[in-house]
């Protein structure tokens, strides 16, 4: 990964933290995040639920790193908490990570490929969920999700 930052909404102004300027200042918040990829290509992409920071828009799910849990931890712990799949974290594959510059916090998205789970999808948030193909026919899609998108159409190109 990168040091620079995607900056989303860089029209809004930035909640603060600590001193000086800039995303240095501001406490990183580390997050797990799942692309749970079917066998004929297609991902899954769920959308943000009601109350949420950027409620309605769609996303690859995931969540927030507890203490002491690495990111296949919490993106098991995550994925059966808000969508009911189970998931072994022996079968959670690190793949990118992006650094994404919300106006309302500082995250480091930890994007993983996961091609085995058990269960069927249950949107426990009350979230819509859909089987996706590029190009995406939903919108909006949360900006933190559009270099996954991107990713995959250049290993598609590949």
């Amino acid at each position: 990964m990168g040091d620079e930052a995607l900056r989303a909404d860089a029209h809004l102004p930035r909640a603060e933290a600590g001193t000086g300027s800039g995303p240095q200042a501001r406490n990183v918040v580390d997050v797990a995040v799942g692309v749970l990829l079917q066998p004929d290509g297609r991902f899954l992409l769920t959308s943000r639920p009601e109350g949420k920071v950027y409620a309605g828009y769609w996303e690859f799910p995931g969540g927030k790193l507890e203490a002491g849990e690495s990111v296949a931890q919490a993106l098991a712990r995550e994925l059966h908490e808000e969508i009911g799949l189970v998931i072994d974290p022996a079968d959670v594959t690190a793949w990118r990570e992006q650094l994404v510059d919300y106006p309302h916090a500082l995250v480091r998205l930890h994007f993983c490929k996961v091609q085995r789970w058990r269960g069927t999808l249950q949107m426990r948030e009350g979230q819509q969920h859909l089987w996706s193909t590029l190009p995406v026919q939903v919108a909006p899609v949360l900006p933190g999700a559009l270099p996954v998108l991107a990713w995959l159409a250049d290993e598609n190109n590949a």
